[in-house]
């Protein structure tokens, strides 16, 4: 039973496995998946009899999915370029990205040769 469970989620949850991995674009491939969900979420409030139930169930599916695609997006990213998530150019804070910071109510003008940084 457990097996049976277990490959009836994959089938339909897992993007490498059911056959929403031949589209090729993330975005697209979630929002096929949420139009799904939106139909199921139909499907099952017109079984009970409760229009309620299903902007309840629509709104579930929808935060769902989105922490799901988001979750492996990010996952993907990381996995095929992990770089992407380092800042290049160095860091900088965002007071420095203004070059001005407010210190007890004054606005204070940061030095432009100086790159910030909190630990320097």
């Amino acid at each position: 039973m457990r097996s049976l469970i277990f490959h009836s989620w994959e089938g339909i949850m897992n993007a490498n496995v059911n056959p929403l991995r031949h589209i090729p674009d993330l975005q697209v491939r979630h929002m096929v998946l949420q139009v799904l969900a939106w139909m199921w979420c139909i499907i099952f409030a017109m079984y009970i009899g409760s229009w309620f139930v299903m902007g309840v169930s629509m709104v579930a599916h929808a935060l769902l999915l989105a922490g799901i695609v988001m979750t492996v997006g990010t996952f993907e990213t990381a996995r095929q370029n992990p770089t992407f998530f380092i800042k290049r150019d160095g860091y900088h804070s965002f007071p420095r990205a203004r070059q001005h910071m407010w210190v007890n109510g004054k606005k204070v003008e940061l030095d432009k040769n100086d790159p910030g940084g909190e630990h320097e």
